[in-house]
């Protein structure tokens, strides 16, 4: 797939900055790219309530659907710089429900510190109506 990933990494780093996290202090960013080249970002929104909490992807994902899209090629996921961050599995599955197995997740912490790998790869045998 034809995308510049580590802009999309970066896009991801900058709305980690946003994190709301003053209970897990995990902080996490996401960017997410649609088939016509926009850029989605979110962040992590902690709640004391915890069932509240809104991930970064699902945060992303809810942006770019409430705005009409529904074409998706990539995903850049962020946490902490030393780590790889993956989708947990309600944000696979939400991202299954608008994606299929090919979408491209960028796993990282840096532009040069990332693994790269696939919705499918990452939830086989997904859930879909």
């Amino acid at each position: 797939m034809d995308f510049e990933r580590k802009s999309l990494i970066r896009a991801a780093m900058e709305a980690r900055t946003f994190s709301y996290a003053p209970f897990s202090n995990f902080h996490v960013g996401a960017a997410l790219l649609t088939k016509d080249g926009e850029v989605y970002t979110g962040c992590n929104i902690e709640n004391s309530a915890y069932s509240p909490t809104l991930c970064a992807e699902r945060c992303a994902i809810a942006k770019a659907v409430s705005e009409g899209k529904r074409e998706f090629l990539a995903i850049a996921v962020v946490g902490p710089e030393d780590g790889h961050t993956t989708p947990c599995g309600v944000c696979r599955q939400v991202l299954y429900e608008f994606c299929d197995e090919s979408l491209v997740i960028l796993c990282g912490g840096t532009e040069e510190n990332y693994m790269e790998t696939t919705l499918g790869e990452l939830l086989p045998k997904g859930f879909r109506l």
